[in-house]
């Protein structure tokens, strides 16, 4: 029995050299590393953290910019439509008190649309842009520069001065 305990001695010990030595890590390397291990694990899940509440952030954000541009887009056709009533022309008195009725109406739309950093495009006397306006005609006329904008058919809209909520649709000088 005790060529066996030898046999395994010899298998399971390692061979070590003369010169070589065998530095085992003190109890307080060994603490070190295992902080240095836990601190380390500890920054990455800080930064991931940080990076997560950056990005729900960034998320919230478009969102409540998505449901701003699509309630409005939703509502342009009414203000839309308070514009055409107000050009009609009236002359009773009654008309004339109807007319200033919408006009107050118009004044609220408008305020509720700028409370909410939504701004109508300038289209006419400007260069025409593909960005902002949608070219629905197009004239010859020499008394106005290339690429201008003469007419505008339908306002169009915009969001934070960065998002179109709508494009204006306008008439466009050769």
């Amino acid at each position: 029995m005790s060529e066996k305990k030898e046999e395994l001695n010899e298998v399971t010990e390692p061979e070590i050299e003369e010169n070589e030595e065998v530095v085992e890590p003190t109890a307080e390397e060994k603490l070190q590393k295992e902080l240095d291990e836990l601190n380390d694990k500890y920054l990455r899940l800080m930064s991931e953290y940080a990076n997560y509440q950056n990005r729900t952030t960034k998320e919230k954000a478009a969102r409540y910019a998505d449901a701003i541009v699509d309630a409005v887009a939703e509502l342009l056709p009414v203000g839309d439509n308070l514009e055409r009533a107000l050009k009609t022309e009236v002359t009773s008195e009654d008309a004339l008190k109807f007319k200033e009725g919408i006009e107050m109406v118009m004044k609220q739309f408008n305020d509720c649309l700028e409370k909410l950093n939504v701004k109508p495009i300038q289209a006419v006397g400007e260069q025409f842009d593909p960005n902002f306006h949608n070219a629905v005609m197009h004239i010859e006329d020499e008394s106005v520069d290339d690429n201008t904008v003469v007419e505008e058919f339908m306002k169009g809209y915009i969001y934070k001065d960065e998002r179109v909520v709508r494009h204006s649709m306008v008439k466009v000088a050769n």
